[in-house]
């Protein structure tokens, strides 16, 4: 789980509080809901479908053929 610490005006504040209290009611963990909901929604209207794609290569990697040698000696031969 990450961290962001954010600085922003007073009255959007407290229009996201209220609005995470109503969504999500006033328990704990309620405003971490609502953010994590608001930044998922943001990044992805701003994502397109070939960026997404470009982002889980690089996030889940890609197979290039594998190496066929065992030791770092054999892809070294002199």
């Amino acid at each position: 789980m990450g961290t962001i610490t954010l600085n922003i005006n007073d009255k959007s504040e407290q229009k996201f509080r209220k609005a995470a209290r109503i969504t999500f009611g006033a328990s704990k963990g309620s405003l971490g809901k609502a953010a994590t909901s608001a930044l998922e929604q943001w990044a992805d209207r701003r994502i397109s479908g070939n960026e997404a794609k470009m982002l889980e290569l690089l996030e889940t990697g890609f197979n290039l053929g594998g190496s066929k040698a065992k030791a770092r000696e054999e892809l070294h031969e002199r």
